[in-house]
């Protein structure tokens, strides 16, 4: 195999370095994951994620964990209210659906992915700060003054990865949107009215092309996003204050003064707010091939995109299931030509992603934009 003898890092615990780790290592492999987090029980912030089929869904097979996956993840199906509040149309999961698409919160995907490790393959309390190479060896620095050494370095930690630069001299460019994510804690009891108006799916509303999105079911907790185009200059000239929530929450009221009562008591209702400006980083741009030793990118290291079509994640759990399949299958002659052929099959099939993506980010946010007539057809 191409990996005897081989010490392989990947940095970042998220679930493509968490899902290569497993593919690799059910193969034989020795991987060590790094990651900035202190623990296992640190809370990961964001939306759930829904695994494809034909991508995510395929990783975790291949893993063995898909069955897994369907155990902790909850099918939902979409309500469509108008900005009013009031319910348009309705999309509930069928039998046949069931297993299309579940949702699955981060850290029970996170888990799953744990439990199926060897003991200590993850290195907690690890935030990677730079790359260097020996004659034969990467080390890799950490914060305080911490190192390993890899022979193989794979990475795997978000589009603000400090590996990149070893691999690519792309940018991380902003794509035009902004994303106000809010959270309201025990919504039941928090805000029942807003609960029940979700019905145990995700609700969706689009007004004058701004967007709002729901999800009731996050773990115990009622996560969702506002979104909106504005220019880069907008965001350097309103520095919203995310850590006060009731400013955050009159914002978001006199930025949606037409909207219903049931969207401003939401957003009085939020204990936890944070702005992201939506990333892109392009495969169009041509990789490194003068590469020292082995290293290369998966996920949002490699390819972060909005989550206007849902496939971040299923691009990241691709890229771990190709990856570890040319490095672990015989086919190719060295570790640098298992690369090169994954790195070219990722970087198709990632363009296509980021052009549904960016496709759906313009749509979404139209003035005539409707979710009821996407999702009746």
């Amino acid at each position: 195999m191409l990996l005897k003898n081989k010490e392989i890092a990947i940095i970042g615990a998220g679930p493509a370095g968490l899902t290569l780790a497993k593919l690799l290592q059910q193969e034989g492999a020795d991987v060590k994951v790094y990651e900035r987090d202190q623990d296992s029980q640190t809370r990961i912030w964001g939306g759930t994620l829904d695994l494809h089929k034909g991508s995510g869904q395929d990783a975790m097979k291949k893993a063995g964990l898909l069955e897994s996956y369907y155990a902790r993840a909850v099918p939902m199906g979409r309500t469509i209210a108008d900005e009013k509040g009031k319910v348009l149309f309705i999309k509930n999961q069928t039998p046949e659906s069931h297993y299309d698409n579940p949702e699955i919160n981060r850290n029970d995907l996170r888990q799953l992915l744990l439990d199926s490790l060897a003991p200590n393959t993850v290195i907690w309390d690890r935030k990677f700060t730079d790359l260097e190479k020996t004659d034969e060896k990467w080390i890799l620095h950490f914060e305080n003054n911490i190192i390993a050494t890899a022979d193989f370095v794979i990475g795997a930690n978000g589009g603000m990865s400090k590996a990149r630069k070893h691999i690519t001299d792309a940018e991380v460019e902003y794509t035009g949107t902004f994303i106000i994510q809010g959270e309201v804690f025990q919504p039941e009891r928090q805000y029942p009215d807003f609960f029940q108006l979700c019905d145990n799916n995700i609700l969706m509303t689009a007004n004058q092309g701004i967007n709002v999105i729901a999800n009731p079911n996050n773990n115990g907790a009622l996560t969702y996003n506002v979104t909106f185009r504005k220019p880069e200059e907008w965001i350097n000239e309103n520095k919203l204050d995310f850590q006060n929530t009731e400013s955050m929450a009159t914002f978001l009221s006199d930025m949606l003064a037409d909207w219903g009562e049931c969207y401003h008591q939401l957003f009085r209702s939020t204990s936890f707010f944070v702005g992201l400006p939506t990333r892109k980083i392009s495969v169009e741009d041509p990789w490194k091939n003068n590469r020292p030793l082995p290293i290369t990118l998966i996920g949002d290291a490699a390819h972060v995109m909005p989550p206007f079509a849902g496939q971040g994640a299923n691009t990241a759990l691709l890229d771990a299931l190709i990856l570890s399949e040319n490095l672990t299958n015989g086919t190719f002659g060295t570790i640098e030509d298992a690369i090169n052929d994954y790195e070219q099959q990722m970087k198709v099939y990632v363009s296509e992603a980021q052009l549904e993506t960016s496709k759906n980010e313009i749509a979404m946010h139209q003035p005539g934009f409707s979710f009821q007539k996407r999702f009746s057809n």
